[in-house]
Order: structure tokens, then C-alpha cells, then sequence
């Protein structure tokens, strides 16, 4: 089992190398192709910083503005439209149809994780940002904030994750809907 570390650095390594090729032969005028790690990476990261732009905004039931106030869903979907172009459902329950299903041991930055807050399935939305850590749009009298899945209240709640983005195929308009 001590190759493994071995066998990844000479894949990585190959895989540099081969980018650097193709790069260097990429006729004049061509843009290399991203890789799609780095496509998932960089949409994540996006989402994110947008995410984390939101803290602080006020609660507001059926909310969709940051200048009125946020749901929860409407947090994730102008996080996720301005962030990548992804224009979402309204409802949590609507999200969580979408994408690829994940465990929790399979979270990025950037998926989708519900909770059941209301004694029914896939009734809250936030976007994990790694670390165990989600930003989320609480209930009334609250603020945009980011949250502990391990909390006691959440873990016992916690009801699935999507991937919305995808790592494997091509990006169009910065992102790609997991199937």
C-alpha cells in the first residue's frame, strides 16, 4: 500500500506534463481545454464566495431579494444564478429533484444539503462550503449564516445532499447540471 502515494505523484506528474504538451501544440489561436477538475473547482469556489456575499441579509419568508430579504431557497437561488448562470426552482422540495444524489461522506463545496425543519422531507436548503460547514437562510428573525452539520439540531435533521455541478463534462455558461 505504499505505492499509492508513489503511483498518484507519477500520475499527477504525467498529467502535467501531458497538459503542458498539449498545450505547447495547441495550434496558434487555440485555448486549451480546462480541465474538468478545475472547471468543478472553479464554479465551486464561485458559489461560495457568493454564498458567503449574503451573510448577514434578513430572513424573510418567500423571500428572493437581497434587498427584502431571503428564504432559504431563495438564498440558494440567486446565489446559484449569479454565481453560474443556473437559474433553480423555487422550493427546496423542487431542488432536491434535482442533480446527482450524494452521501454526506461525498460533499464538495457547492452541493446542496436539506434538512427536514418541518416535519417533512427536503423542507430547508443551504449550500455546504466544506469542513462540515453550511451557509443558510435560518427562519424568522434570523440572518444569513453559515452552520455546523455536526450541530446536534442539524445532524438530526440533516435529510441528503445534490451535486448540481458537474466535474465530468464540459462546462457551458461556467457549469454543467449533474445528471
Amino acid at each position: 500500500m505504499h505505492f499509492r502515494p508513489i503511483l498518484l505523484t507519477l500520475l499527477l506528474g504525467l498529467s502535467a506534463s501531458h497538459a503542458g504538451l498539449a498545450a505547447e501544440q495547441a495550434p496558434e489561436g487555440d485555448v486549451p481545454a480546462t480541465p474538468a477538475f478545475q472547471r468543478y473547482t472553479q464554479a465551486a469556489e464561485e458559489l461560495v464566495d457568493q454564498a458567503m456575499g449574503h451573510l448577514g441579509i434578513r430572513y424573510r419568508f418567500g423571500g428572493t431579494s437581497p434587498e427584502t430579504g431571503l428564504d432559504c431557497s431563495g438564498l440558494v437561488m440567486n446565489v446559484f444564478r449569479n454565481a453560474i448562470g443556473l437559474d433553480l426552482p423555487r422550493t427546496a422540495a423542487e431542488m432536491a429533484r434535482m442533480g446527482e444524489n450524494i452521501g454526506r461522506k461525498e460533499l464538495k463545496p457547492g452541493d446542496l444539503v436539506f434538512f427536514n425543519t418541518m416535519r417533512r422531507a427536503f423542507s430547508h436548503v443551504g449550500i455546504y462550503l466544506g469542513d462540515g460547514q453550511f451557509v443558510h437562510a435560518p427562519s424568522s428573525g434570523g440572518k444569513v449564516r453559515v452552520e455546523n452539520m455536526a450541530n446536534s439540531y442539524w445532524a438530526a435533521r440533516f435529510n441528503g445532499a445534490r451535486r448540481l455541478i458537474d466535474d465530468d463534462e464540459p462546462a457551458a455558461a461556467g457549469m454543467v447540471l449533474a445528471r
